[in-house]
């Protein structure tokens, strides 16, 4: 077990904080949207019905939609783009897909390389993009739960106000739901860009996401 921990521990430690943030927004959550009945002088909601809500499913859909939007942005564009100086980038020679001996798949893999990797055709063609296509599914999921579970709680707060409820598409194209949606993109685009620009002047020693303390400032695609 104590060898399963240090193997594992950096996806233990961010998976553990995960439940617990996500225990902490259910409960703070909770408390906010009971307040809000009150205030409203409706009936408030057991923890269990607040768990179930729209309101509930919208808040966690509208972060994780802009945290694999992010990742899987970052994962395309560094494929192609690259940064001067940046261990976030690759080296200034390597932008594009790279040759099959570089990915070491078909021909080229090695007696470790996955299975998928040494099948080649169609098969290997898939698992070269996987991770891409995994964190895509994930963000368009995310991102029709969001619209889904947000156009429920739209038409609630509609419906209290006397006012007609809008149809999926109605609020797809509404400034509610681009409003909460653009606050999450626009800061996950300027951590992801921070990162990649800071990374080239700062370090922290140790760090695969930071160069060596010594590298120079116009060393690229190099982790310490």
């Amino acid at each position: 077990m104590r060898r399963f921990v240090r193997q594992n521990s950096l996806s233990l430690f961010f998976f553990g904080i995960f439940l617990a943030a996500l225990a902490g927004q259910a409960f703070a959550g909770h408390a906010a949207y009971n307040a809000q009945q009150v205030t409203d002088s409706l009936a408030t909601v057991s923890l269990g019905r607040y768990l179930t809500s729209s309101s509930f499913a919208v808040d966690v859909a509208e972060n994780w939609q802009s945290e694999y939007l992010q990742f899987l942005l970052y994962i395309l564009a560094t494929v192609w783009l690259l940064q001067r100086g940046s261990p976030e980038s690759k080296s200034l020679n390597e932008a594009g897909i790279e040759s099959d001996r570089q990915q070491k798949v078909g021909r080229f893999a090695e007696a470790t390389s996955p299975a998928l990797a040494r099948r080649g055709g169609l098969l290997t063609a898939l698992y070269s993009s996987s991770l891409g296509l995994v964190m895509g599914t994930i963000f368009f999921a995310s991102w029709g739960i969001q619209s889904l579970a947000g156009r429920v709680a739209y038409n609630e707060e509609q419906l209290a106000q006397l006012q007609a409820p809008v149809s999926w598409v109605g609020y797809v194209t509404s400034a509610d739901f681009w409003n909460r949606t653009l606050q999450n993109w626009q800061s996950e685009f300027l951590a992801v860009g921070s990162m990649a620009v800071l990374s080239i002047y700062l370090r922290q020693r140790g760090s695969p996401e930071s160069k060596p303390v010594g590298s120079a400032h116009t060393s690229t695609g190099v982790e310490g």
